[in-house]
């Protein structure tokens, strides 16, 4: 596709010379005699690039490019002038101009400065692009709610962020977890400082190890260089550690280590590596759980649960979906570039959900209905599957219930076998005599 370019001078041989020149060469050009038609011409339909005489009477080209680039900030402009000097490109410069050319016009500078301008453009077109991106992904790990429950946790955000110590964030899925963990680290670091997310649940487990200490070239089959692990990478910023809980037991001792000396080894390494980093952890699991299962070591817990942020599921602060469901649209919106509104009966309904999935949950309903819908707004008619889902909860939490009858009624028939020794009936059941404690404790509480 030809690039579109717009010609201003007041000078009409110069100014059809030069159109007829560069639409020869495949460009499609447009002219315009004063500064006034130039604006006509660019908001009728915006071009690549203006080429635009300096001296021009009534607006000069230094008030057009002002205008231009005030109101058309990614078109391109070429200032022209006869009268050159370092004043006249300086001019150009601050004005927003990309280049200017002197009268008269050599062919071969001409298209040389063309081409670096519309280079310009296209560059310009792509930061801008990004730093919607960049704005829009700031704005998503916003966290939100005006509820004493969200007070609670950017205070505590505010108090931790002051200091290096770790922090254990806790919470059902979809509480948003990361988005706690990024606040964490905004609000602690510069913003050059890495922040390096790791899920490890989802990382392969003969992968694990490699991915977090790194590896020298050599190490195993495969290894054709070095290559730095995430722990490295996160050196002078934030590691998150999410779903800590699924971190393999035989690294457990080996993250522990880096921790408290500073240093890691990567595997086939024989020199340790410096790095120091900002360690925050999450998890929906239970940990102590897994502690009194051997699953997780206790020296590690202590080491990450210095500090502990528990985020409370969205059916414990209702009050804030309004104020979600406004925030999410935002991100949505931009997403599927549909602009449609939320009316009330919809947000109604949607403080009335339990939301299982939280807020995670609440963002999947809103982006499918947006995607369905004809147009807007949404109303409660377009969230009536949400009973489905509720009721799939409840049947969830019913059969959970008898599993738990089930599981009660056979500890307490081991426990007849045993004369009451729990510390045999749990041997006999394989589990820990304190977690054998605990869920007779739970079930007493329940009666």
């Amino acid at each position: 596709m030809s690039h579109s370019l717009l010609i201003v001078d007041d000078e009409e041989d110069l100014r059809e010379d030069l159109a007829e020149l560069l639409s020869d060469l495949g460009f499609d050009c447009r002219t315009a005699d004063c500064g006034e038609a130039a604006l006509e011409e660019i908001r009728a339909d915006e071009p690549d690039l203006v080429l635009c005489d300096l001296s021009m009477p009534g607006m000069d080209g230094v008030e057009l490019v002002e205008r231009v680039v005030e109101d058309n900030p990614t078109v391109a402009i070429l200032m022209m002038t006869a009268y050159g000097s370092l004043d006249t490109a300086l001019a150009a410069f601050r004005n927003g101009a990309v280049d200017y050319l002197l009268k008269p016009l050599q062919q071969e500078e001409l298209l040389a400065k063309i081409g670096r301008a519309l280079n310009h453009r296209k560059t310009n077109r792509e930061l801008r692009f990004l730093r919607r991106a960049v704005s829009q992904a700031e704005e998503s790990t916003r966290l939100v709610g005006s509820s004493p429950e969200m007070r609670s946790v950017r205070d505590l955000i505010r108090r931790v962020a002051a200091v290096e110590s770790p922090v254990l964030i806790t919470g059902e899925t979809g509480t948003g977890k990361e988005v706690v963990a990024r606040s964490i680290h905004e609000a602690g670091h510069a913003d050059t400082a890495p922040f390096v997310a790791v899920n490890c649940a989802a990382l392969p487990r003969d992968l694990v190890e490699s991915e977090l200490f790194g590896y020298r070239k050599g190490a195993f089959s495969g290894a054709t260089s070095d290559k730095p692990g995430l722990l490295e990478v996160a050196r002078g910023g934030t590691l998150f550690l999410d779903e800590i809980g699924d971190l393999p037991l035989d690294l457990q001792p080996k993250l522990l280590r880096v921790l408290e000396s500073g240093e890691l080894l990567p595997i086939g390494g024989t020199r340790p590596i410096p790095t120091r980093f900002r360690l925050l952890a999450a998890t929906h699991r239970d940990l102590s759980e897994l502690m009194e299962s051997g699953k997780f070591r206790q020296d590690l817990y202590y080491r990450l649960a210095v500090v502990e942020i528990e985020l409370p599921p969205l059916r414990a602060h209702l009050s804030d979906v309004p104020e979600l469901v406004d925030h999410l649209m935002v991100g949505i919106r931009a997403r599927l570039k549909r602009q449609i509104d939320v009316d009330d009966s919809a947000l109604r309904r949607l403080s009335e959900a339990s939301w299982p999935g939280n807020v995670r949950e609440l963002e999947n309903a809103l982006e499918r209905a947006v995607l369905l819908a004809d147009s807007g707004p949404l109303t409660s008619v377009d969230f009536l599957n949400l009973g489905e889902a509720e009721r799939g909860t409840a049947q969830n939490l019913e059969l959970k219930s008898r599993v738990r009858e089930f599981e009660l009624g056979h500890i307490r028939r081991v426990l007849a076998t045993t004369g009451g020794n729990r510390e045999e009936a749990a041997r006999a059941l394989g589990i820990n005599p304190s977690t054998l404690y605990r869920r007779l404790q739970n079930a007493e509480g329940e009666d």
